[in-house]
């Protein structure tokens, strides 16, 4: 650190934010997960974190709500080149499962089908057993861990491994969906599936879900009848700003629900498409990325502590110069400093 200089251009040095920290001395660290096997409409989620990666260098690391943000220590791992082959050999046959389901063909009836779903669910499952290990491993060496997707799946041994040094925490979801579909087309790990599997958690005590907008009967009927769960539908939440509420009093709200640890779930899509036009599933509506920001610096000024977060759905798009990796990047700095933040 006493060679690097902040104000200085980034380079491309490998590192998250072009900061100088290796593993040892890093606070906090990131684990990459290049996987979207299981996406029901749009693909390109598993580039996000080498996107997120190249576009960080862009970003000058003065934050007015941390001091010196550059000097504390992240540190993102190596993306996992078996992960990114897994996810290339299995999207294929996700896809044309998922193709067959759309056009009506029923599982029982189709052998191939049947043993990819199986395929699909095994190497699913071995995905959530690594990611868990890993986590693990990071949280007993004394540091912060965050997840970088990937698909909104991706999180779940992340959050396995915390149930386990943690007796009880809330999460956080910011997302334009509520995920809590029950094995989603069969995929018992699908994206639209994390947060009906996190709840199962014991030691997840609520979860607080914030822009929701795309929702089924089905999950719609689970927000009002789990005690575990508070969402704030987006319709709500611009009704209210429209009625002249300020997003602080709303701000205000949210966070009365949450408990004093808290886990921060982040699907890119839960802001406004402008932000994220080539993320995997879009939705009209959504927060504004300021609105977003604020609500986690409100969290954290609040005095609760972030045990760990999530950043997923960042799709990159060649035609776009980076737009969707320089949000997402931009995003994981803020929730980077924000959990740094509440643990000092």
């Amino acid at each position: 650190m006493l060679d690097f200089q902040p104000n200085d251009i980034g380079i491309k040095n490998g590192h998250i934010f072009s900061l100088p920290h290796e593993y040892k001395d890093a606070e906090l660290i990131i684990l990459p997960v290049p996987w979207e096997v299981t996406v029901s409409y749009n693909t390109g989620v598993a580039q996000g974190p080498e996107a997120i990666l190249d576009a960080s260098s862009q970003l000058d690391l003065f934050d007015p709500f941390l001091k010196d943000a550059h000097k504390y220590g992240v540190y993102l791992l190596q993306i996992s080149e078996y992960w990114q082959q897994k996810n290339k050999q299995l999207r294929p046959k996700a896809a044309e499962y998922i193709r067959l389901l759309e056009n009506g063909v029923q599982i029982s009836d189709n052998k191939t089908m049947q043993n990819s779903l199986e395929e699909i669910n095994t190497v699913c499952d071995e995905l959530r057993a690594w990611v868990f290990e890993e986590t693990d491993k990071i949280i007993r060496d004394g540091k912060m861990v965050a997840l970088l997707g990937g698909d909104h799946s991706t999180p779940l041994g992340l959050i396995q491994a915390l149930a386990q040094h943690h007796n009880d925490f809330g999460i956080l979801h910011i997302d334009a969906h509520a995920d809590l579909r029950d094995a989603y087309e069969g995929f018992t790990y699908s994206h639209a599936s994390i947060m009906y599997n996190a709840i199962q958690i014991e030691q997840v005590k609520k979860l607080v879900q914030v822009g929701i907008r795309d929702i089924s009967p089905e999950e719609f009927a689970i927000t009002q009848d789990n005690s575990k769960l508070k969402t704030f539908f987006d319709w709500d939440l611009n009704d209210k700003k429209i009625e002249g509420i300020a997003w602080k009093n709303i701000v205000d709200e949210i966070i009365a629900e949450l408990p004093e640890n808290v886990y921060i779930s982040f699907d890119i899509d839960g802001l406004q498409q402008m932000y994220c036009p080539n993320t995997g599933t879009p939705v009209a509506g959504g927060l504004s990325f300021d609105e977003a920001i604020y609500l986690v610096r409100k969290v954290v000024d609040s005095g609760k502590k972030i045990i760990g977060f999530d950043l997923n759905e960042v799709a990159p798009n060649p035609n776009d110069k980076e737009w969707n990796a320089n949000v997402g990047a931009r995003v994981l700095f803020k929730l980077c400093n924000q959990a740094i933040k509440s643990n000092l």
